[in-house]
């Protein structure tokens, strides 16, 4: 595994564990009013996971886990990402990107991590900084 997978690996599992902290908090007081466990399960964790990293990443181009691993998501012209190709990238990595990287993984591997497939449709790559 190439220097920025790792890092990028590292900072995807910061973001998770702030956003589960979130979570949990969120929930206590969500268990009162929604009764539905899937929603528990499958909409709330996603629904804040987004939200944390949408607002870090419009406003920085950094989430907590990018900023302590020392990386930053940026077009691939160098400037900042946009609202939609932030929503496409996140879509994407949770849905189709998984498949797309172990079908081809060899032509993302050539790219030393810094393009995964989510990154490749949205057209946003991650840099060391």
């Amino acid at each position: 595994m190439r220097s920025i997978t790792k890092k990028r690996t590292k900072a995807y599992f910061i973001d998770l564990a702030i956003s589960t902290a979130v979570t949990a908090g969120i929930e206590y007081f969500l268990r009162k009013k929604v009764k539905n466990e899937a929603v528990h399960v499958l909409v709330t964790p996603t629904l804040v996971m987004w939200s944390l990293e949408y607002a870090q990443l419009r406003t920085s181009g950094q989430t907590i886990g990018y900023k302590t691993m020392g990386l930053a998501l940026k077009n691939e012209d160098g400037s900042q990402p946009t609202p939609n190709q932030i929503i496409k990238r996140m879509a994407y990595r949770d849905t189709l990107s998984t498949l797309d990287y172990f079908k081809s993984r060899k032509s993302f591997e050539e790219q030393d991590g810094a393009i995964l497939p989510h990154d490749q449709v949205s057209g946003t790559v991650v840099r060391e900084v």
